[in-house]
């Protein structure tokens, strides 16, 4: 459902005043300014006032606040569950209970100016397809506008989004490029990621030569639109029935970058067999080992599975020794071995709290070997075969196969 005028629903607190409309200034008082009483388009309160209108009203029906998520609303009744999430004017929901999603579209369509949409098919750019197998979400009509825009509907298409030994430097002798161009180029790229975990690795590498981009930058960013080319139909599936389990894999690429030497962390987090959540990012710090930078890496999934956890409480799951998968024994010893060795003792505390929260039994780190790694797909190039192996197996398919 859509919000019409959404900003002009929430009353405001602060003393804001403003001048009377060109051509409808009050005659008698032509000289008087308006103090408002609630919120207009253009105020930097708008959208807080908005946000905290439709929260008090939700909440005086029975609705709860999510605990790691404040724009999701939760309502049980015995085992049925209703929920809720907001984004600005634009409102979607579900329900174990039919009759829940008929309830709340009365209520608020009696407080709201309101817009049913029917069945959600898009949503901020996504196109969403529900079957009976599952649910499939792909950004189609983005990927064609975006390579229509960067006129390069009709390039030559290819099989990977990188290289495989296609690891970039600062080429400082290169041919400089517009800057303007690189960077939406980039930005572009980046809003396509959240649903094409196969190019978020080439498009972060892409973005960490913005500063000052050359050709050859140009010619790997244009690479990535190319693989785009060859699949713009590809997006995340996620089959009904699967487990309910949550599950994290961690990797490294040690000293991956030819700048600075810095590793690159790939994670990635599963509900059952689906995708819910990815990233690849270089490491704040150079690691000194293999070991460490893959502990670092550890870490970050770590964070991400405890945040997930909260979350899903919201849901009404509660999850304990959530398995993290990584494939380097010596970082599993150290996150499970508090002793001190020279050769560890001078990594930073912040990276230590995946050891603590495994001693706590919230994280079970385990073994995995490389060839079932997952997260590789998120820190390193990958030839064609493994890549296309990993893509499938992070659920990653074809809307043209599916019924």
């Amino acid at each position: 459902m859509d919000v019409k005028s959404v900003f002009l629903n929430g009353p405001i607190t602060e003393e804001v005043y403003v001048e009377q409309p060109p051509g409808f200034e009050n005659p008698k008082y032509p000289s008087h300014v308006y103090k408002l009483k609630k919120a207009l388009y253009g105020l930097k309160q708008a959208p807080r006032a908005w946000y905290e209108c439709l929260r008090d009203f939700l909440v005086k029906k029975g609705f709860s606040i999510g605990k790691a998520d404040s724009t999701l609303f939760t309502k049980h009744v015995d085992d049925e569950l209703f929920v809720c999430q907001i984004y600005v004017d634009d409102i979607i929901f579900g329900s174990t209970n039919k009759s829940f999603c008929d309830e709340f579209s009365k209520i608020m369509t009696d407080r709201f100016e309101m817009s049913m949409m029917g069945e959600l098919k898009f949503f901020l750019g996504f196109q969403v397809k529900q079957l009976k197998e599952g649910t499939f979400i792909c950004q189609t009509k983005y990927t064609k506008d975006m390579l229509k825009k960067f006129d390069m509907e009709n390039a030559k298409p290819i099989k990977t989004p990188m290289q495989t030994n296609g690891h970039l430097d600062l080429n400082e002798d290169g041919e400089a490029v517009d800057q303007k161009v690189y960077r939406s180029i980039i930005g572009s790229l980046l809003y396509l990621c959240v649903s094409r975990p196969d190019i978020m690795l080439s498009v972060c590498m892409c973005t960490r030569f913005q500063a000052a981009p050359k050709e050859c930058h140009l010619v790997a960013v244009k690479r990535i639109l190319r693989y785009l080319i060859h699949t713009p139909t590809l997006g995340l599936w996620y089959p009904k029935g699967s487990s309910f389990d949550l599950i994290g894999y961690s990797d490294a690429d040690y000293a991956g970058c030819k700048v600075d030497r810095k590793s690159t962390s790939g994670t990635c987090q599963f509900l059952g067999r689906s995708l819910v959540s990815w990233s690849s990012k270089k490491q704040n710090s150079v690691a000194l080992s293999t070991a460490e930078a893959e502990y670092i890496a550890a870490g970050s999934c770590c964070a991400q599975l405890l945040w997930m956890k909260q979350t899903l409480r919201d849901y009404g799951c509660e999850m304990s020794k959530i398995p993290l998968l990584c494939d380097n024994e010596s970082a599993i010893k150290i996150a499970n071995n508090p002793v001190q060795h020279s050769r560890t003792k001078h990594i930073d505390i912040r990276h230590h709290f995946l050891r603590d929260h495994s001693t706590k039994g919230d994280i079970d780190i385990h073994h995995v070997r490389t060839d079932k790694q997952l997260a590789d797909i998120f820190t390193k190039p990958l030839d064609e075969r493994r890549f296309c192996e990993l893509r499938n197996e992070l659920n990653i398919l074809d809307s043209r196969n599916l019924a």
